[in-house]
């Protein structure tokens, strides 16, 4: 075959072959550069400071409530549901050792005065065990403590010391000048309760006093 033959040969094939064909292998062709030419993404922003305390905090479980505790719990209820403060003293009473207060003042006249000032300790007591709770061994007893909060020491309790969600926690639960008595060394100073794991009704308080140090 002459090479003046080859020479309209050559295009006329190309020519004869099918149109999508040749439209296949444009955009083939159209794929790949765009492929080559795609930026990788950019990497997102980085932490800064401690990154620790915007992870979600590792929880140990905690050791189910012993059926005493549910007990207590259930009768201090009980209570709430018929608005009885002084149902709710003298079930005080009933526990040995019990403490409301650090002034010496009976629970009902204590819990009284505290109800004339605007805040109802019934609803306090019932929003505590709506909390987050912690266990303290206490000689032979286990104490079921609610906030958790509550059971840390003071240097444990101190803001810069917490993940962010505890952070938040305890500026709702004691507000400014509570964060301020801790900061000062103070024990947690807002409503707290514990419960023995034997069902004795250990305390219901809302102050700090000389006795914290049982806590």
């Amino acid at each position: 075959m002459n090479s003046k033959f080859l020479m309209i040969w050559r295009p006329l094939r190309v020519s004869l072959l099918p149109r999508r064909f040749l439209l296949l292998l444009a955009l083939g062709a159209l794929c790949f550069l765009s492929a080559c030419n795609e930026t990788p993404p950019a990497e997102g922003p980085r932490l800064l400071g401690d990154e620790t305390l915007l992870e979600t905090p590792t929880i140990a479980p905690l050791p189910d409530l012993a059926e005493p505790v549910v007990q207590t719990m259930t009768q201090i209820r009980e209570i709430i549901a018929r608005n009885s403060l002084r149902g709710f003293a003298r079930y005080a009473d009933q526990s040995d050792g019990f403490a409301s207060n650090f002034a010496g003042s009976s629970h009902f006249e204590h819990w009284s005065l505290i109800r004339r000032s605007g805040v109802d300790p019934l609803a306090e007591i019932e929003n505590l065990f709506s909390e987050p709770y912690a266990t303290k061994t206490v000689g032979e007893q286990v104490w079921y403590i609610w906030p958790d909060l509550a059971a840390k020491s003071p240097e444990d309790l101190l803001p810069e010391r917490l993940n962010f969600r505890d952070r938040a926690r305890l500026e709702a639960l004691i507000g400014e000048a509570g964060i301020a008595k801790v900061r000062a060394g103070g024990a947690y100073p807002g409503f707290r309760t514990a419960i023995g794991s034997d069902g004795r009704w250990v305390y219901f308080l809302h102050e700090t006093g000389e006795k914290d140090a049982f806590e």
